[in-house]
């Protein structure tokens, strides 16, 4: 059994959704991961848009604390509330919908 079909297997269930029977503002990042490792992005971003963003301010993170950028922080801000803004968005579209 490959990773993949393991990581799919054993996927968490949200106890968010499970109590209150709605979405977290973390639901489907788990299934858009999995797409992402797959290949699929147009399904990952449809899970979950702003895993992708995610990443990268994270890769952005590690970049800058080993090089140092002179503007990093203010990058790293900007990136984040970018992340904020789109997880929102995501929850508000899942809320209405």
């Amino acid at each position: 059994m490959n990773l993949l079909n393991w990581l799919e297997n054993n996927m968490l269930a949200c106890p968010y959704k499970k109590y209150f029977g709605f979405d977290c503002f973390g639901c489907g990042i788990q299934r858009s991961f999995l797409e992402l490792l797959k290949g699929n992005l147009v399904e990952s971003f449809y899970y979950y848009p702003a895993l992708i963003p995610i990443i990268i301010m994270v890769l952005f993170l590690i970049a800058h604390l080993v090089l140092k950028f002179k503007n990093g922080a203010v990058w790293l801000k900007y990136n984040f509330i970018f992340v904020v803004s789109v997880v929102v968005i995501n929850f508000i579209i899942k809320l209405i919908s």
